[in-house]
């Protein structure tokens, strides 16, 4: 983009902006969500919840299958470490 094209974007430049940090949040999160080691932290902790009687044998299956689909998904995509980091 030309000198010209940038001067007549200038007014966008803070919503430019906030879309980069948005994606950048955005990406952050789902890093965060599909981490391996998160997802089996969150298995341990639903496992100890049913084990204490806090949640039914009927959430633990729905709430265990949805935790094994983001495992799936995480393995899958081959971005994550699984060590808790992602990187």
């Amino acid at each position: 983009m030309g000198l010209i094209g940038e001067v007549l974007m200038l007014p966008f430049a803070p919503v430019r902006g906030s879309a980069w940090a948005i994606r950048q949040v955005l990406q952050e999160a789902e890093r965060i969500y599909y981490d391996p080691a998160t997802v089996r932290a969150e298995l341990a902790r639903l496992e100890e919840q049913l084990e204490a009687g806090e949640i039914s044998e009927e959430e633990f299956d729905q709430r265990e299958d949805e935790l094994l689909d983001r495992l799936e998904t995480a393995l899958h995509s081959g971005d994550t470490t699984g060590n808790g980091t992602g990187r």
